[in-house]
C-alpha cells in the first residue's frame, strides 16, 4: 500500500509552501480513503504510511492524472489554494492519490520524477 502526492513544477512553490501543499494533498486524500476504501486505508496505517512525492510539469499533466486516477476508483483529492501568499486564490497546486494498492498507484504515477 502506498500513496503517492504529486505537485506542479511550474508553480515554483517555496519549500515551506511546497511542504504544507503536500501535507494537505496527503491528508485530505487519506480522509477520502478511510471514508471509501476503509480496507485500504487500514492496511495503509498499519505498515507504515508509505508516501511518495513526485512532480509534474503542470496543471494538464496534474489534471490528466487526477482524471485516470478517478476512472480506476483510487480515492484522490485536488488541491486548490486560498490564495494569502504565493499563489492566487483557486490555484491547484497538488494532487493527493490513495493510498491504494501499490500496483494499481503505479498505473496513475509509476513514470513520474521524485521531487
Amino acid at each position: 500500500m502506498k500513496q503517492t502526492i504529486v505537485i506542479r513544477n511550474d508553480l515554483n512553490l517555496k519549500a515551506g509552501k511546497l511542504s504544507v501543499q503536500v501535507a494537505h494533498a496527503s491528508v485530505t486524500s487519506a480522509l477520502l480513503c478511510k471514508e471509501k476504501k476503509r480496507q485500504w486505508f487500514k492496511e495503509w496505517i498499519d505498515f507504515g504510511q508509505k508516501k511518495v512525492v513526485l512532480e509534474v510539469k503542470n496543471l494538464n499533466e496534474l489534471l490528466a492524472l487526477h482524471k485516470k486516477a478517478t476512472t480506476l476508483k483510487i480515492p484522490c483529492a485536488l488541491i486548490r489554494d486560498a490564495g494569502l501568499t504565493e499563489v492566487p486564490p483557486g490555484t491547484v497546486t497538488a494532487l493527493g492519490i490513495g493510498p491504494a494498492p501499490e500496483e494499481i498507484i503505479n498505473k496513475v504515477t509509476g513514470s513520474l520524477p521524485l521531487v
